[in-house]
């Protein structure tokens, strides 16, 4: 009983009817299911939340070396040559184009600026470093013809932003002018800090997080697979990190800008207060979701220069 009135709790009446809304869909135990059951109960929590797309917005469904399938985003009103390189969360072993299609809509069309999204291969049919390499072989494709390029990444895909952008550092390609991380994963040690005082948080707990681990089999001291892990991060480009203070990866973006601003990087980082894992599906129905993805946007417009 103890340990269920201990529980941390947001007390914002939007994000919590988020939670209850996502539980409906997406049970608090669903990594005790099939990777099927998984996906199927995560694809309806997507749909659930889809929102109408921005007026005058295109896409356009492509394929990048004859094998990753990409989203091209083009808002109504383009203001900057840079683009958004979009990569999606869902713990390596869920999402989709679909997933994060209206996120990545709103994002484009809030920054004035195309982008592009990732489909990359899924755990566990496809381990480290499948995924990442999908997303680097698009990032080196988006880089061939010298548009300067933000990185953004939301849970898993904030683990691969950060690693990739990490990646590009140590093979000098140039061009990321950005990095959007948005309550990363970025490897913390899930025994102290936020991984134990929100380790029963709703909406992703700690246990969760080591299973989702587990699943990737990413090399525990690989840098490019857990940020957290590098030693130099001088050089990196500007950063905009955001966490959910109700979130056992909290700290791991906390200590990541801490680290980036110690190594002379400019970093803006918000961490919102009344947020849970997963709030940006909630910027419709939460007020400290609507601000937070304010902010997002804001943090994306100044990275590519539409401020």
């Amino acid at each position: 009983m103890d340990s269920i009135l201990s529980k941390p709790i947001p007390t914002e009446p939007g994000i919590l009817a988020f939670h209850k809304r996502c539980e409906a869909f997406y049970p608090a135990d669903a990594v005790d299911a099939s990777i099927e059951q998984q996906r199927a109960w995560y694809d309806a929590l997507c749909a659930e939340f889809d929102a109408p797309s921005p007026e005058g917005l295109t896409r356009r469904d492509e394929i990048v070396g004859g094998r990753v399938p990409v989203r091209r985003y083009r808002p109504a009103e383009i203001a900057t040559q840079t683009r958004l390189f979009y990569i999606h969360g869902g713990g390596f072993v869920v999402g989709s184009l679909q997933s994060h299609d209206a996120i990545c809509a709103e994002i484009s069309h809030a920054a004035k600026a195309e982008l592009v999204s990732i489909d990359y291969r899924l755990a566990p049919e496809h381990v480290w470093p499948a995924a990442f390499d999908d997303c680097y072989e698009v990032l080196v494709w988006l880089l061939a013809d010298h548009r300067p390029l933000v990185v953004v990444g939301d849970s898993a895909g904030g683990n691969l932003a950060a690693g990739m952008t990490l990646k590009a550092k140590v093979e000098a390609i140039g061009g990321i002018v950005g990095q959007v991380l948005i309550y990363p994963g970025l490897g913390g040690d899930l025994v102290s800090g936020s991984y134990a005082e929100m380790a029963e948080a709703p909406g992703l707990s700690t246990a969760d997080v080591a299973y989702y681990r587990d699943v990737l089999k990413a090399p525990g001291e690989n840098a490019f697979a857990h940020p957290l892990k590098a030693v130099d991060f001088s050089g990196l480009p500007p950063a905009y990190i955001t966490s959910a203070h109700f979130d056992p990866l909290r700290d791991d973006a906390a200590l990541y800008a801490q680290r980036l601003i110690a190594a002379g990087v400019s970093v803006t980082y918000r961490d919102e207060p009344q947020m849970i894992h997963a709030w940006l599906r909630a910027r419709h129905m939460s007020e400290g979701a609507r601000e937070g993805f304010k902010h997002l946007c804001r943090g994306v417009s100044d990275l590519v220069g539409t401020l």
